[in-house]
């Protein structure tokens, strides 16, 4: 049965799909043996995991690799779709060894499945639903190229076998590839692990432990200066900051819902003197239902504003975890709001408002995604289809009363409710979702939360979840990368960095660095035996934002001798005017 694509319809996911069945025909083609498993396409191309058993590959076998794709490619085969009977299509491949995909067969007749979908180019075929381009003339030459090499674990279980990845790059053109490609060398460059070891900001150890990350003086400033702006702008729309335990009672969690539906990623507390089941909390949503539920409300009293910067801790799998952008323990700028049902829309703008805020002041380009639920999957999510019609309804008519364009997504609700995500996009124009606003009627009706209203009676209020910039320490990843270590004054760990020429000047630079103290301003000293030369290469490469070069001339003048970041010529300035430039763009956070 063929399936026809008319070339101008090809969707880039479809070409690198359609390259995902070329690699593994390539490796079919030069490692017979090697087994099977998954090739899907991925954002920005195509990956396959395949077992080669005793075989090791390097980049040298990835470029034999590509060279076969290539050759593959240009005799113009056809991809032609077929069926077969589910016990035809086992019984195909066991006997040619294909282990992974017996076992995804296998799963598809136990979910009631009878018939499966092959494609096949050239002499390979393979296992798809499809769709795929009609022929390989429809790539590109120069559009695709094999990128790295990665392991994975079958079905992304540590318990099963370690396979091998090969990743690919696919776009519709050679210079789009092209400029991903110097992309991605301007982001190894700006890396966070690189920058942050690089300029001291954290570290990790292996006695610590994975995903637990431990900031230096310099990494837990920056850190301090994330949240407390964040701080900062949730007070100013009526938060106040509490404080909960990192761990509770499973019971907690069972009443909340986690428990059924998040339990495998949370992480479990043993207690030596009871047998009871603790957890530590992966979000603060749960603590924060019982300090409302503590004291009696009325309509009057809503909405009740909570924030939380409590560490939280998530289970993650070690081959998930990366740098400062996924941990297992971390913070966030977190917030709760129990309100009345018409006090959402003014809590939903207020919240907007201050996110908008945020994105000006990191300077980072945004859009904002209306996250769904999926009702073909309802068992993913607590509450009924009726409660989830209503919730997303009305959040739809929030948006279409203040006019807030969004995109919608399917299936990336939160458990309990539809919300608002904000996708920014930083300096490389790579996109990181890091703000949301979640309307929930689930969570205070299983907690049995209540207000008086003014009739008399009580009612259940809603539940709005809120993060600014999420989590600070992932949002320190972030910045670091975005700003390529090249920090804005108010967040440099060390804003002004003074350089003595001689030791003879080292009395009148601590002198001087005592002034700036006390002004506000965080400044280092570099007083060490080495050329003046030397010193002034380690703050560029630092990326301090102004340098101070103390000779003698500086200690005879009232002139400060000024270096700023990015320039290499100086500038004279008085020292009250330098204090008050520095100290305004502090203030500014400019």
């Amino acid at each position: 049965m063929k399936e026809e694509i008319k070339k101008e319809e090809i969707s880039i996911e479809v070409k690198r799909h359609s390259l995902s069945h070329i690699l593994a025909y390539a490796i079919k083609e030069l490692y017979p043996n090697a087994k099977l498993s998954i090739g899907p396409a991925i954002e920005t191309g195509f990956y396959y995991d395949i077992d080669f058993g005793e075989v090791k590959l390097s980049e040298k076998e990835l470029k034999e690799v590509e060279k076969k794709m290539a050759y593959l490619i240009k005799q113009n085969l056809k991809f032609e779709k077929s069926e077969l009977e589910i016990d035809e299509a086992i019984k195909k491949e066991n006997s040619e060894g294909e282990i992974y995909k017996t076992e995804l067969i296998t799963d598809l007749k136990a979910g009631g499945e009878t018939v499966v979908s092959y494609y096949t180019v050239g002499k390979f075929k393979d296992l798809c639903r499809g769709p795929h381009i009609t022929n390989t003339n429809q790539i590109k030459p120069g559009s695709y190229k094999l990128h790295k090499l990665a392991g994975a674990y079958w079905r992304g279980d540590e318990k099963n076998k370690m396979l091998t990845r090969i990743y690919g790059l696919a776009f519709n053109t050679k210079e789009e590839l092209d400029e991903h490609l110097k992309m991605l060398l301007e982001a190894e460059k700006r890396d966070h692990r690189k920058i942050g070891k690089e300029q001291n900001l954290f570290v990790f150890s292996d006695l610590v432990g994975p995903g637990l990350p431990l900031y230096t003086v310099k990494g837990a400033i920056l850190r301090r200066e994330i949240v407390k702006y964040s701080n900062e702008l949730q007070t100013a729309i009526g938060y106040q900051e509490v404080h909960t335990p990192n761990m509770n009672k499973a019971e907690l969690f069972k009443v909340s819902g986690h428990y059924e539906k998040y339990k495998e990623d949370m992480m479990r507390v043993v207690s030596n003197y009871s047998d009871e089941e603790y957890f530590l909390k992966p979000m603060n949503c749960p603590q924060h239902t019982q300090i409302y539920a503590s004291q009696t409300k009325s309509y009057r009293d809503l909405p009740v504003r909570l924030s939380d910067f409590a560490n939280l801790y998530r289970d993650e799998r070690p081959g998930e975890l990366s740098g400062l952008t996924r941990l297992r323990c971390f913070c966030q700028d977190d917030g709760h709001s129990f309100c009345r049902e018409d006090q959402i829309k003014d809590e939903f703008i207020s919240v907007l408002g201050a996110i908008k805020k945020a994105m000006l002041t990191y300077q980072m380009n945004y859009k904002i995604r209306l996250s769904l639920w999926d009702p073909k999957k309802p068992e993913k999510y607590l509450g009924d289809p009726a409660t989830w019609e209503k919730s997303q309804n009305l959040l739809k008519e929030i948006l279409t009363e203040t006019n807030i364009e969004v995109f919608p997504a399917e299936g990336e609700a939160a458990i309990y409710g539809p919300k608002m995500d904000l996708i920014s996009r930083d300096s490389l124009g790579r996109e990181w979702q890091i703000s949301t606003i979640q309307l929930d009627f689930i969570m205070p009706q299983r907690f049995k939360l209540t207000y008086t209203d003014s009739d008399g009676k009580e009612k259940t209020p809603v539940m709005i979840h809120r993060a600014l910039i999420g989590s600070p320490e992932r949002f320190m990843g972030i910045i670091i990368e975005h700003y390529a270590g090249a920090f804005p004054v108010w967040l440099s760990p060390v804003q002004v960095k003074i350089i003595s020429v001689s030791e003879a000047h080292i009395a009148y630079c601590q002198k001087l660095a005592e002034e700036l103290k006390e002004a506000g301003i965080r400044i280092e000293i570099d007083d060490a035996n080495e050329t003046v030369g030397n010193k002034i290469r380690k703050a560029v490469n630092e990326k301090i934002p102004y340098m101070l070069v103390v000779g003698d001339k500086e200690v005879n003048s009232p002139l400060l001798n000024v270096r700023d970041r990015g320039s290499i010529e100086t500038r004279e300035i008085a020292t009250t005017d330098f204090i008050k430039e520095v100290s305004t763009k502090i203030k500014e956070r400019s």
